[in-house]
């Protein structure tokens, strides 16, 4: 049984991922604001296998913060095995309304954060022949209206998984999941006009479930000893057609 710290874990697709890893693995939880969904996804898990899985409250806006996330998530079990970099911030930038606060916010959780956590947790995995799964985005390569900040720190990612698969070799597999479709940007959930726009251009024809990153993160975790480097698109083939 294996160690996995997963960020922005709390809710939505790491609520998925962590649910998933922990049929047989523990978990941590790290959240930021969302406290009570937080642990209360800690005890139902700790329900189902007692000592399987806690929650951690911690910023990632700098290094010494996730460094101390780090020695907080090996302290639970003597050590960290996997480390899932989900926690991301979204929202549209557009050029000549943005600010440095947004791009402080985007670049550090989407970028800095993932960044500073695998170099803090660089001993622990290496030791135990771990892996590193980072969350992109299909927006990476191809850039979204008005959110020239986010793509440009996923875009960022991308590049930043490559370059560690390639440095952390060949103690530690490092690649990641880029989603499409699969939930709705919470300011975005009502506006059905654009929801059905997206989801005529993906080839599949539907948006995609929660269930499917999360799987695609098990797949990378538990049956994949020889992929590193990669991203994989988990988007119904809509990379094609954006």
């Amino acid at each position: 049984m294996r160690n996995v710290l997963i960020t922005g874990a709390a809710a939505r697709l790491g609520r998925a991922i962590a649910e998933e890893l922990h049929r047989d693995h523990r978990v941590v939880i790290h959240y930021r604001n969302s406290a009570d969904t937080a642990k209360a996804l800690a005890n139902e898990l700790n329900q189902r296998r007692p000592n399987s899985a806690i929650a951690l409250h911690s910023e990632l806006n700098s290094a010494e913060a996730c460094s101390n996330l780090a020695q907080r998530a090996q302290e639970a079990w003597g050590g960290i095995d996997v480390l899932v970099n989900n926690a991301s911030a979204f929202h549209p930038t557009p050029v000549g309304n943005a600010t440095e606060e947004d791009w402080d916010r985007l670049v550090g959780s989407n970028l800095k954060a993932p960044f500073f956590l695998t170099q803090a947790l660089k001993e622990t995995l290496s030791q135990q022949q771990g892996c590193v799964v980072n969350m992109a985005d299909i927006h990476a390569e191809r850039p979204m209206p008005e959110h020239t900040i986010y793509c440009a720190a996923k875009a960022g990612l991308v590049m930043l998984t490559k370059s560690l698969a390639l440095e952390l070799s060949p103690q530690v597999q490092v690649n990641a999941v880029a989603p499409g479709a699969i939930l709705w940007p919470e300011q975005e959930a009502t506006n059905e006009a654009k929801k059905a726009q997206i989801t005529q251009r993906i080839p599949l024809a539907r948006t995609g479930d929660p269930s499917d990153i999360a799987k695609t993160v098990r797949f990378l975790v538990c049956d994949a000893p020889y992929i590193n480097g990669q991203v994989i698109a988990v988007d119904g083939g809509r990379n094609l057609n954006i």
